[in-house]
């Protein structure tokens, strides 16, 4: 972590319920990909998904973040107990509104509002392993609000796909287009307390709405609100978002039984 960096707190949502996937005897999070040497004498045990992420996060000095939970997923705490695994600090909160990544994030705020936040997802395996490290570079010498990671990717249809300029600042993210001419998505974070206070009076404006009648041009009642979309928001007000591309990287949501495979299969390059 660069010197004088402010301290930083891991986020990771876990309010998904893994329906593509489903059944199954555990959280997806907690699913076994590949193995890691434990204890003294260096023997194998099998290394959760979540446990690559945080893992990344640590390499990059975070040593505190919170999983944001999905009423029933104990086995979460259950596993990770207190971060000792990874010598890291964990907490754990409980999301409220069931509307998506933005309102599950949002359960944080009083925990975070002035701390530097990392967003990462927990049935995600990415690499270059010092991803984080780079992200929080970026804000440090830009000074932006917002810095996310950019992956290479071909099926624009399932992510947020991003439009930046030369410097790296972010103009445009399309969210799950049916085909883009766009190269890269994003899939990790770092961002400011002036972005978390934005989103938390982003998602309070729409629920204030909400209750008023008046929520004719926002989200329904049964439709997420991405994550991205409030990014986009912000950019639109005028913060300012960076971001910071991983040409050679890789991106892999294990949320589909193929990509769970693939995963499996080519877990020592996570």
């Amino acid at each position: 972590m660069p010197v004088n960096q402010p301290s930083v707190i891991g986020l990771l949502p876990a309010g998904g319920q893994a329906r593509r996937i489903s059944p199954l005897p555990l959280s997806k999070e907690l699913y076994p990909i590949g193995l890691h040497p434990m204890g003294t004498e260096g023997s194998l045990r099998p290394k959760v998904a979540s446990h690559y992420l945080l893992e990344k996060m640590r390499l990059a000095g975070i040593t505190r973040a919170y999983f944001i939970l999905r009423s029933g997923k104990w086995d979460i705490p259950a596993y990770f107990g207190d971060g000792t695994l990874l010598t890291m600090h964990l907490g754990y909160l409980i999301m409220n509104l069931p509307y998506g990544v933005a309102y599950t994030l949002d359960q944080a705020y009083p925990f975070v509002h002035d701390s530097l936040v990392a967003l990462g997802f927990p049935d995600v395996l990415f690499r270059p392993r010092d991803a984080y490290a780079r992200l929080l570079t970026r804000q440090s010498t830009t000074g932006a609000d917002v810095v996310l990671g950019l992956f290479p990717s071909s099926q624009p249809e399932k992510v947020g796909m991003v439009d930046a300029d030369e410097t790296g600042r972010v103009r445009l993210i399309v969210e799950k287009p049916r085909t883009s001419q766009l190269r890269y998505m994003w899939a990790i974070a770092v961002w400011t307390p002036t972005f978390t206070q934005f989103l938390h009076d982003y998602v309070a404006t729409i629920e204030q709405q909400r209750a008023t009648g008046d929520d004719t041009h926002l989200p329904t009642l049964t439709k997420e609100l991405p994550i991205g979309d409030v990014i986009q928001a912000a950019i639109d007000q005028g913060l300012v978002v960076q971001s910071e591309p991983f040409p050679q990287g890789c991106y892999l949501d294990i949320g589909t039984p193929e990509d769970l495979l693939r995963a499996t299969r080519e877990s020592a390059q996570w």
